[in-house]
C-alpha cells in the first residue's frame, strides 16, 4: 500500500469546493507528496487499544451503511502493516454489511480515541473468511473466553488512511477509566475513614466519646 488517502477521497467536486473555499493548493500538496506505505507503529498502536469503531459500506441500491462494530479492548489485531482483522461473532443477524462486501467491497473505518480527541480514518477491501477455511487465522483473531458467539472473520486489506483533527471531538470516558482516574481518590479517602475510625475508637477507649 503505497497510496495518498487524498487521491482515493478526493472526488473532482470535492477538489471544485476545495478551491472555491481556499484549501485547494494545502491539500494538492498533500495528494503529490504524503504517501505512506502502510501502517506506522503509531497507528497499529492506536488500533490495537480500541474496542470499538465505525464501518461504512455501500449497498447495491447505493445508499452506505454505517455499522458500530465492539468487543473488548484489542479485539482488531494487526496482522501486518496493510491488513488488520477481527472474529465476527453474532448480533442481530441482519447481516447487512456482510452482504455489501458480497457486491462492494469497499469500506471506510472510523476510529476514535475520546479520552485523547484521536481519530483515524481508514480506505480498505473488505474480505471475508470462514472459521472452518484458515485456522491459523482464527488462532491469531482469538480473543480467548470471549462468551458469544463467533461466525466469520473480517480482513480488511488498507488502501489508505489519515488522521482527522481533534476540533469536535467531544472527549467521552468510560466507567472503567473513570474508575482507574479516580482509584488513587478513592484509597485516600478509604485511608481518611480508617484513620477517623481509629481515633473514634480511641476517644472511645479514654472515655471521651
Amino acid at each position: 500500500m503505497a497510496k495518498n488517502f487524498a487521491e482515493i477521497a478526493f472526488s473532482d467536486a470535492a477538489k471544485a469546493l476545495q478551491e472555491e473555499h481556499g484549501s485547494r493548493k494545502g491539500y494538492e500538496r498533500m495528494e503529490k507528496f504524503n504517501i505512506v506505505d502502510g501502517l506506522s507503529e503509531n497507528e497499529m498502536g492506536f488500533i490495537v487499544n480500541r474496542d470499538s469503531f465505525y464501518l461504512a459500506s455501500i449497498g447495491e441500491k447505493n445508499y452506505p451503511y454505517i455499522q458500530h462494530r465492539g468487543g473488548p479492548r484489542g479485539f482488531v489485531k494487526v496482522l501486518d502493516k496493510n491488513t488488520i482483522g477481527f472474529i465476527d461473532f453474532s448480533g442481530n443477524k441482519q447481516y447487512i454489511s456482510v452482504g455489501n462486501f458480497a457486491t462492494n467491497n469497499n469500506v471506510a473505518l472510523i476510529m476514535v480515541d475520546y479520552p485523547a480527541r484521536a481519530r483515524l480514518k481508514i480506505l480498505a477491501k473488505a474480505e471475508i473468511i470462514e472459521l472452518k477455511d484458515n485456522p491459523e487465522l482464527l488462532s491469531k483473531l482469538d480473543l480467548g473466553e470471549y462468551k458469544f458467539h463467533p461466525e466469520r472473520m473480517m480482513l480488511f486489506h488498507i488502501e489508505a488512511f489519515d488522521w482527522n483533527c481533534p476540533q469536535h471531538i467531544t472527549p467521552r470516558f468510560t466507567v472503567e477509566e473513570i474508575q482507574r482516574a479516580f482509584e488513587p481518590k478513592f484509597a485516600h479517602i478509604q485511608k481518611l475513614e480508617e484513620e477517623i475510625e481509629n481515633l473514634k475508637n480511641k476517644l472511645k477507649e479514654a472515655g471521651l466519646s
